[in-house]
């Protein structure tokens, strides 16, 4: 099959492999459309470290073309999504429920070959059915959606909170769709790309800018997001958090990404810093809000490029152009 293949960091190819065949508990998903995420760029990178090489794509849906002996839950035909989160469920995290944090933490298309490619394969328990309605084309922004959904658990959000988003990607934006349903009495939005401001803007954000200063708060918001991984947008962000507040690292940031606190501020006015990493207890509900029209794959969804053309589709995302990326096999 032809596939997208990360061969050593900086190189990346699309190229023939061979055909994945299911383990007993596996199927097998004829890939219908996968999107690109920053993990992917960092992944190209060399970071994260994985083996390379190796086919990447956390972020998939299609249709079961093949599945496992032991399979009883799909049958060849059904359309799922595919949650890429692959535990030990050994470790002490996993027996505690933590399994992101898992010591032996995988996923597919970061440690596995992933949905990058025509097929791929998965434990039939990290698959979700899709309902009828569903564009099975649009469902790889489930998993994402899934991302967001844990950075709120982690949140706790509460009724009336004001909440700050650096970064109006597709993570920024789904982070601003999802603080509308838990009872936000505003939510701001800061990014330096216009485009992507208007996008915000038609979302119904209830002000969008450049720069946190022309929204002249200085009490700060209850909660602060940052959905860029940006060190400049990560260090004035933790400055704009009100007492008693919340601060979420949400953005992946490089490895060598660094930001000053400071302890006596954080002491004296009870500021919270936390972060929230991957999927966690949060992909079938994510699917469930889908599915109920959280979020409108027409506006997240700017560029659908054909797996041949992966190489320019990561170029166009490093470039910060458009909002969701999805490649279609």
């Amino acid at each position: 099959m032809k596939a997208a293949l990360i061969e050593a960091p900086g190189k990346v190819s699309v190229t023939e492999v061979p055909d994945p065949t299911p383990g007993p508990r596996e199927v097998v998903v004829d890939v219908a459309a996968c999107g690109l995420c920053g993990t992917d760029l960092h992944i190209l990178q060399g970071e994260f470290a994985p083996v390379l090489p190796v086919v990447p794509g956390h972020e998939f849906a299609g249709e079961v073309v093949g599945v496992g002996k032991d399979v009883t839950e799909v049958s060849v035909g059904d359309r799922v999504a595919v949650d890429p989160s692959l535990y030990c469920h050994e470790c002490a995290y996993c027996r505690a429920g933590r399994g992101n944090l898992c010591d032996r933490w995988g996923a597919i298309g970061v440690t596995v070959a992933g949905g990058a490619a025509e097929y791929a394969v998965a434990p039939v328990a990290n698959c979700v059915r899709l309902p009828d309605h569903v564009d099975v084309r649009d469902a790889a922004l489930i998993e994402p959606l899934s991302c967001a959904v844990r950075g709120y658990d982690v949140l706790r959000s509460t009724l009336g909170a004001e909440v700050l988003i650096y970064g109006s990607g597709t993570m920024g934006l789904m982070m601003l769709e999802l603080a509308k349903r838990t009872g936000a009495v505003s939510v701001d939005v800061l990014d330096i790309n216009p485009e992507r401001l208007a996008t915000a803007r038609s979302l119904g954000v209830s002000r969008a800018a450049a720069h946190a200063d022309e929204f002249d708060r200085p009490q700060g918001w209850n909660l602060v997001v940052d959905a860029t991984g940006n060190a400049a947008a990560i260090q004035d962000g933790l400055g704009r958090v009100a007492k008693g507040g919340t601060f979420l690292q949400f953005g992946v940031a490089d490895y060598a990404t660094t930001a000053v606190i400071e302890p006596y501020k954080i002491y004296n006015q009870e500021i919270t810093i936390t972060g929230s990493m991957a999927v966690l207890h949060s992909y079938e509900r994510a699917a469930a809000l889908f599915a109920g029209g959280v979020l409108d794959p027409s506006v997240f969804i700017s560029d659908r490029l054909p797996l041949d053309e992966y190489a320019q589709a990561i170029d166009r995302f490093k470039a910060g152009q458009g909002r969701k990326i999805v490649v279609t096999p």
